[in-house]
């Protein structure tokens, strides 16, 4: 990519026409050198060995300045600021995440970020979105209780998805290992062999369970979730809640705010650009071809792309507990799970044990006209099902289960629409069913549970709309856009 064409570009994206669906461009300028680019102004910024970021130049507004990750706090506070503009947007932890991102070696030349009402044509017009840095579309719920666990109530803090994988191996009493660490160098400290979070030690009440049970309501906004627990829409979230300690700032998911980028960064505890999966789309440089990991036809072998000097919980769990039986359901991000959904799927053994009809726990007036509500609420059902079935069978030691169908709804409707808060009550009842299914199995009392999203959801406008695919085109450049925000100017 000719530096001519990166000025175009980037005077095209940032241009008063753009403005409105353009939230800010981020680029990679030399080796640990970024710069983040918007209508209003520009930063560069530097990164040294040890992860510290220092602001080199400003250019009228710097788009990061605001990185205070407890903006739009609670459900009052986002829908009262449901379309933040720019300047009145925050951005928390903005710097390593970009930074992370260009670490890989697939890294595209630009990577375009949406602005908050920006409700994308091409995809249908959601009116709930994610993909951004921004605080509602970045901050996944966080919450986590039982044996091993503090109880601390709702405490105004934030961790980040990588923090997830090294906290449960260290309240599952792991010794730490050598291993590399966040910036690339060698940490004797480690819990698993590449390790960009932090375990949240200050958490554990040094108790060491003998299970540990994670959920992923992908897609879900912890503002809404944590409101409809406390209302008692979502009685089983609330007890896990009322056993534990919830962060009320939730968790960060990493860039790109997406969907297997960030399944994958909680269950490995790195970056989507140190783990492998890049997005849910990208170019390989090397390869020269296009990447699908997100999609029915690929999920099920995306995990052939993950680096091989990074480790899932799954393996790690094993190293520590040896012969130690863990489980994944409807999760790609599943390698080393003695258990697994996907090991069906890629065997031909499709699971078609339930028609929709037969479905338990799903609100009916979303099943029949919504398509991607029956589809997910069939295999979230499915999901279920089977946990529940082999906690009959044996207690793993690590079970995750992964639910789709919050994220289906809140696209769909908006995260404030009657049909998320119907999914996450669906998804609740469906929780519930496992929750009973470890009570049977007499070890409640001597597990661990955590529950998280992948990303936020934000609320977008149905009249901010348009696509800079077209625009660029027009002022003569060639290039991909893969996942809507990766652009690739190839030669």
């Amino acid at each position: 990519m000719s530096q001519d064409e990166v000025a175009r570009a980037l005077d095209v994206l940032c241009s008063d026409q753009l403005e409105p669906i353009v939230d800010m461009v981020l680029r990679s300028i030399g080796p640990d050198e970024y710069e983040c680019r918007s209508a209003e102004g520009r930063s560069t910024f530097r990164r040294d060995e040890k992860w510290n970021f220092t602001v080199t130049e400003v250019v009228g507004r710097d788009p990061l300045a605001n990185d205070a990750a407890d903006a739009f706090v609670g459900l009052a506070a986002e829908r009262a600021n449901l379309h933040p503009s720019r300047a009145d947007n925050a951005y928390p932890n903005g710097r390593e995440q970009v930074a992370q991102l260009f670490d890989s070696p697939d890294a595209p030349d630009l990577c375009v970020l949406h602005a908050a009402a920006h409700n994308w044509e091409d995809q249908g017009g959601h009116r709930g979105e994610h993909g951004s840095i921004d605080a509602i579309q970045a901050r996944a719920p966080f919450i986590m209780a039982g044996k091993g666990v503090k109880a601390r109530g709702r405490v105004p803090r934030h961790c980040r998805l990588i923090d997830v994988a090294p906290t449960v191996l260290a309240l599952l009493g792991a010794e730490t290992i050598s291993g590399v660490g966040l910036t690339g160098a060698p940490r004797d400290d480690a819990l698993l062999a590449r390790q960009d979070g932090e375990p949240l030690t200050d958490l554990l009440d040094g108790e060491t369970p003998a299970h540990v049970v994670g959920f992923l309501l992908d897609g879900c906004n912890p503002n809404v979730l944590y409101a409809m627990a406390e209302s008692g829409e979502a009685p089983n979230v609330a007890r896990i809640m009322s056993l534990g300690t919830t962060f009320d700032h939730g968790a960060l998911s990493g860039l790109p705010t997406a969907t297997l980028a960030n399944h994958t960064a909680t269950l490995t505890g790195c970056y989507p650009g140190h783990h492998g999966i890049l997005h849910n789309a990208w170019y390989d440089r090397a390869k020269g071809e296009q990447v699908i990991t997100n999609s029915p036809a690929t999920w099920p072998w995306a995990m052939q792309r993950l680096r091989t000097d990074v480790e899932t919980i799954h393996e790690a769990v094993q190293r520590v507990r040896p012969g130690a039986f863990t489980a994944s359901f409807d999760e790609p991000a599943d390698r080393g799970a003695s258990h697994s959904t996907f090991d069906a799927i890629r065997d031909g053994r499709l699971p078609d044990r339930f028609p929709a009809d037969q479905l338990e726990h799903s609100t009916e007036r979303f099943v029949r006209p919504s398509k991607d509500y029956r589809r997910m609420s069939i295999i979230d059902h499915l999901g279920a099902q089977d946990c529940v079935d082999l906690w009959a069978e044996v207690s793993p030691a690590f079970t995750w289960l992964n639910f789709t169908l919050t994220d289906a709804a809140f696209h769909e409707g908006g995260p404030h629409s009657e049909m998320a808060a119907a999914s996450v009550r669906d998804t609740d009842a469906r929780l519930g069913r496992v929750l009973e299914a470890v009570e049977r199995a007499g070890v409640f009392d001597d597990t661990a549970f955590f529950l998280v999203a992948d990303h936020g959801m934000e609320e977008t406008n149905p009249e901010v709309r348009g696509d800079w695919g077209p625009v660029l085109r027009d002022a003569g450049l060639s290039f991909r856009d893969e996942a809507y925000g990766f652009l690739y100017f190839l030669d």
